[in-house]
């Protein structure tokens, strides 16, 4: 079972995620900010409104369909998360597609929908692969209903906090698992790479008015921010591709 034998680190990382959900419990319901669909750029080119921020979302397609193509094929540990991982990523296309033609919390609400998904299978299947190999089994699923749970909350009390916690806690946890934890695959610093173009993208999010002025009105910092979210997503899926067993690693772990 997954609790049999609970070591030190486990227990650390249980204590970061209860923890974690425990403190944002504690705070004062988040409210959707009123100027949060107010867009830098608001170009309308070919017919289509707020075009940039639209077509910036056709990498997640993309690097989608490949993952998918990718770990269908494949014999990946964690498969069922890495695949619900890109599919939640080429569902990204559709839904932020949806959303910026009209922003609103209607149509954002399809937006964040794939994205707590992937948050979510992201970090079941990496604990899978680095924590213990019965995680997926036990945990994709409630994990993912969580996503889907804290999406539909924001939605109806218009409370962001646990949409909050499902995107933060994979970045919270990912650190300190590559530190506690031997990989048994080769390319783990990919994972560093993406954390990092996943945090530069939410920087230029939230600096989108300033990075539209600074390139001349040529970019938005939206637009930036889905191009830089997809690399990040892209560097996953390199990572993948890319990694072999690392026999000596997995020697050491059973050690």
């Amino acid at each position: 079972m997954l609790l049999l034998k609970t070591s030190w680190r486990s227990l650390f990382l249980i204590v970061l995620i209860v923890g974690s959900f425990a403190t944002v419990l504690a705070l004062q319901p988040i409210v959707q900010p009123s100027w949060y669909h107010d867009f830098a750029d608001r170009r309308t080119i070919a017919g289509i409104p707020n075009f940039f921020d639209v077509i910036s979302n056709i990498p997640f397609l993309l690097i989608g369909i490949a993952g998918l193509k990718f770990c269908l094929r494949s014999r990946e540990e964690a498969r069922t998360s890495w695949i619900l991982f890109f599919l939640a990523v080429a569902l990204v296309f559709f839904g932020s597609v949806h959303y910026h033609l009209a922003p609103g919390n209607t149509t954002l609400f399809w937006d964040r929908l794939p994205m707590a998904m992937g948050f979510m299978a992201l970090l079941i299947g990496l604990s899978t692969e680095l924590v213990n190999g019965t995680i997926e089994r036990y945990l994709l699923l409630p994990a993912v209903l969580a996503g889907f749970g804290s999406v539909v909350w924001w939605l109806a009390f218009d409370d962001l906090r646990f949409y909050i916690w499902v995107q933060a806690m994979p970045l919270l946890a990912l650190p300190f698992v590559l530190l506690l934890y031997r990989g048994r695959y080769t390319h783990q610093g990919f994972l560093i790479a993406a954390l990092s173009g996943y945090l530069i993208a939410k920087f230029f999010e939230v600096y989108d008015r300033q990075l539209y002025s600074l390139t001349g009105q040529l970019l938005s910092g939206h637009t930036l921010k889905h191009l830089f979210a997809a690399l990040g997503c892209f560097i996953i899926y390199m990572m993948l591709k890319a990694r072999t067993w690392n026999s000596l690693q997995d020697t050491l772990r059973r050690a």
